[in-house]
């Protein structure tokens, strides 16, 4: 007898049309259906013309929106960080720098008469131009946290990431140390200055979270090349220094002013403090003061220094001049007041127009 094994009966399911088996299996597993990255439905650019399938693996974290930029472009990004493309600050610097150097060589006490040497004005030159651009740098790191919050510094290279925080720090640091190689040219007293200048530049990008006279702080930093160019001319830091030295901290706070009015909506955003925010609707009369002051201690100075015509008629100019930045400024626009700030270039020209013509004339 043979025995038969029943068969095993398999159950068939009933098939569904195509369509309608992926709405279920959509339904049943819904992550396996959301929308792919763009990366795995169209070939990357970087393997469209290789033999490499367009569907290997790819990345899982994003790339360096940087990292493909040419040599020249990364350079490009340093230059923007240290404000290669703007030389208003480099001039704001140098003014009162020249200023300085003319006024201690042609002081009569110090016996120093004439126009400073070639060798000291190049070192200083240089000198403001680097320090002027570490700043910048320093300044960029500090606030990094503010730029991309500010309309007018959210593309700076530090606030969209194409310079890192540590080679930030690392041009900083290469600019300082030139900077100094340049201070050792000069005598013992100046280097010893210098180092109060690198202070005041690397310490107040850090007022403006705490005080709301980080403008004040900026004039004591912009302004002592002063100190440091008498030093370097005399030996000595003679009480006409001094007084040109307050006359800049009083002019650097007025013409910041103007720039930290353009920015004032987005720092009250943030939580930054300026004398814009101190000053509130008495801006204009603040400003007011504080150019009237300026102007009356360059005419202290210019009497301390036995300065005659040429130099106070470059001081009526300079006051026809900032006169100018206040019709500019009336409306508290953004563009009046950076117009205004920018205006404050001639101001230091003229004002070394006249010292200059005043030595020549002597």
């Amino acid at each position: 007898m043979t025995s038969h094994k029943p068969k095993s009966v398999r159950r068939r399911e009933p098939s569904l049309p195509a369509p309608q088996r992926e709405v279920d299996l959509a339904q049943a597993e819904p992550e396996l259906f959301e929308a792919e990255p763009p990366a795995l439905i169209t070939p990357s650019p970087v393997f469209a013309s290789s033999s490499i399938p367009a569907r290997s693996p790819v990345p899982t974290q994003s790339p360096d929106p940087f990292a493909a930029l040419h040599w020249s472009g990364r350079l490009g990004q340093y230059w923007l960080l240290i404000r290669g493309h703007r030389p208003i600050g480099t001039l704001l610097l140098l003014w009162p720098t020249w200023w300085a150097l003319c006024l201690a060589a042609s002081d009569r006490s110090a016996q120093t008469d004439g126009f400073p040497s070639l060798k000291l004005g190049l070192i200083f030159t240089a000198g403001v131009w680097l320090t002027r651009s570490a700043g910048c740098v320093i300044n960029d790191y500090a606030d990094r946290w503010l730029d991309s919050q500010v309309e007018r510094t959210k593309s700076r290279p530090l606030a969209t990431g194409a310079v890192s925080g540590r080679a930030a720090l690392i041009v900083f640091a290469a600019l300082m140390l030139i900077a100094f190689g340049l201070v050792l040219q000069t005598n013992r007293l100046t280097v010893y200055l210098s180092f109060v200048g690198v202070f005041l530049a690397a310490s107040y990008p850090y007022l403006k979270r705490y005080t709301y006279l980080p403008q004040v702080y900026l004039g004591l930093a912009f302004g002592w090349g002063i100190p440091m160019a008498f030093a370097a001319v005399q030996g000595t830091v003679p009480a006409l220094a001094w007084l040109l030295f307050i006359a800049n901290v009083v002019w650097a706070t007025a013409y910041d002013t103007w720039y930290s009015m353009v920015d004032r909506d987005d720092d009250l955003r943030a939580g930054a403090k300026s004398t814009a925010i101190l000053f509130g609707e008495a801006d204009l009369i603040a400003q007011g003061v504080l150019y009237a002051v300026f102007l009356t201690t360059l005419v202290f100075v210019g009497l301390r220094a036995t300065l005659t015509t040429p130099y106070y008629i470059g001081l009526g100019i300079a006051a026809g001049l900032i006169a100018w930045e206040f019709r500019m400024a009336r409306r508290r626009d953004r563009d009046g007041c950076f117009r205004a700030f920018l205006h404050n270039n001639w101001v230091g020209a003229t004002v070394f127009a006249g010292i200059v013509l005043n030595v020549a004339m002597r």
